[in-house]
């Protein structure tokens, strides 16, 4: 493929302090952004602004999602395909994250843009607004945005600092700003204002333009550039790579273990809003939401500085097996008393702390096992085996938000409703039986006015709310502690890399020392 790009601004042989900063750090924080706000509020903004938990009997919530998330994780293989296909002077994932740059923010746009008319016309749109986002335009900038670092260098300490730049950067878009600035100021002002919804969307979508090609200019392809001069290597056929993968006690292991917490996690993220603005608080409230966000955020700060040396000590395994013991400890004390704000803070406090060795770990017990793959069958199949991990972790976001969403439907959610005076909205309530949250007169009303009326939801729905948050997590924390005990991956290892090391001096690969980064 042959295609005519700017081209970087990154000249140099090595990892410069320039690409870190700019290309790594702050170019991913627009689309990352983006992608941070719709993971937590996208659900909201059909649930409670467009009001579609009802529509086809509660089906559409549930079906779209998972049909959406099927198509991405098929459009993932397809553009990991065409991505190694690739072959231009930028490199081979590059150009198409210079695309996306202008895909992301247009289609983050109609997300948000549903036409006001009738059932059918805003479901069509909202399928194929979804799927132009997720299946197309963010899938071609996650999977050249995700290339970034493995393809930047080979130095080893280089790629450990680009990952740390860029994890920098996730934390700060999720943890700070969509975690602890959109409750505390932004949901609290606009409400269930469509309109206010558009702007604000519209707003943080155009902003991962500039910044985008920040990143595309910044960074620099080095191991793509010297594999142009290499020989192609014979490519085992997908379906055995399928067999290798799905044969081996290890890899069916971590993917059972990625599956399971992929699960809880995303039903987690999904309730948080919901959890907050009504079961532990009131709706956008501006102070729930940021407590437990923080409370999550504190041992994530903490957390790196203090992993590793456990890992060290007690071997990545065990320290993340112990560490799911304290996760469901924490998720039980939060789902005994979940309306108590105190008791929920120290769990969800345990919870995070006992998360620590997973987010930090997960990657490296997922090498030790495609070495120990490699020792096995003396062949690396890495892209097979992330081409996996990536399915699940795209096809379980849809999934659960259709769970989660026909829940909701099945229990009897009520979405929150505007009204211009206190006395529409006092007849809205009785001509529909409802009961407001807060009483009327305790509501802010908006700027232009305008009363957003949170309701008082079925113990049905409360009940599937908590379970989503805190309750789950009980369970899979379990059976995560119950997985690991058999995935000991790491026994032998040494031994095991010491031979491959052999056979690749033997046959006089072993690839040169890499030079120590300055």
């Amino acid at each position: 493929m042959k295609l005519k790009l700017p081209r970087s601004l990154i000249t140099s042989e090595q990892v410069t302090a320039k690409e870190k900063w700019l290309g790594y750090l702050l170019g991913p924080a627009g689309a990352l952004l983006l992608n941070a706000v719709l993971a937590t509020y996208l659900l909201v903004y059909y649930t409670d602004v467009l009001n579609l938990t009802p529509l086809w009997g509660g089906v559409f919530l549930m079906v779209f999602p998972i049909v959406s998330k099927i198509i991405d994780a098929i459009t993932n293989i397809f553009m990991g395909q065409i991505i190694d296909r690739t072959r231009t002077k930028e490199g081979k994932a590059r150009p198409w994250l210079f695309l996306s740059a202008f895909l992301v923010p247009v289609t983050g746009i109609l997300l948000f843009t549903v036409p006001e008319s009738n059932d059918t016309v805003k479901a069509i749109w909202v399928m194929i607004s979804y799927n132009l986002f997720y299946s197309f335009a963010y899938t071609i900038f996650n999977m050249s945005h995700g290339l970034m670092v493995p393809l930047s260098t080979r130095n080893s300490g280089s790629r450990s600092t680009l990952s740390i730049f860029i994890q920098i950067t996730t934390i700060m878009m999720s943890g700070i700003l969509v975690a602890l600035i959109f409750p505390m100021l932004i949901m609290p002002a606009i409400g269930v204002d469509k309109s206010k919804w558009i702007t604000l969307m519209s707003i943080i979508s155009i902003l991962a333009l500039p910044l985008t090609l920040m990143e595309y200019f910044f960074t620099k392809e080095r191991v793509t550039e010297e594999a142009t001069e290499a020989k192609e290597e014979t490519k085992l056929p997908f379906l055995k790579q399928m067999k290798i993968l799905f044969t081996d006690k290890y890899m069916i292991l971590m993917y059972a273990y990625f599956f399971i917490y992929t699960v809880g996690m995303t039903l987690k993220n999904l309730g948080l809003v919901y959890y907050c603005n009504y079961v532990l608080g009131t709706y956008n409230d501006g102070l729930t939401q940021m407590l437990v966000s923080v409370i999550g955020g504190i041992p994530m700060g903490i957390g790196i500085f203090a992993i590793w040396p456990l890992a060290k000590l007690l071997g990545k395994r065990n320290v993340t097996m112990y560490g799911f013991i304290l996760y469901a400890v924490g998720s039980l004390i939060c789902w005994i008393f979940k309306t108590n704000l105190i008791m929920v803070l120290i769990g969800q406090f345990i919870k995070n702390i006992g998360g620590l060795p997973c987010a930090y770990v997960f990657m490296a017990l997922f090498a030790d096992c495609l070495d120990h793959l490699e020792w096995k069958h003396d062949l690396r199949i890495d892209g097979a085996a992330m081409s996996i991990y990536n399915i699940i972790a795209v096809a379980m976001v849809g999934i659960m938000t259709g769970v989660f969403s026909w829940m909701l439907a099945k229990a009897g959610y009520l979405a929150p409703f505007t009204a211009n005076s206190t006395a529409e909205a006092a007849s809205a309530l009785a001509a529909n039986g409802w009961t407001s949250q807060i009483a009327l007169e305790s509501i802010k009303p908006a700027a232009d006015g305008v009363l957003t009326v949170a309701l008082q939801q079925p113990s049905a729905v409360n009940w599937v709310i908590s379970f989503a948050f805190v309750g789950l997590e009980v369970f899979t924390g379990i059976a995560l502690v119950v997985i690991l005990f058999f995935l000991n991956v790491e026994k032998d290892l040494p031994r095991k890399q010491e031979e491959i090391k052999a056979r690749h001096e033997a046959k006089g690969t072993e690839p040169a020392a890499e030079p120590e980064e300055v």
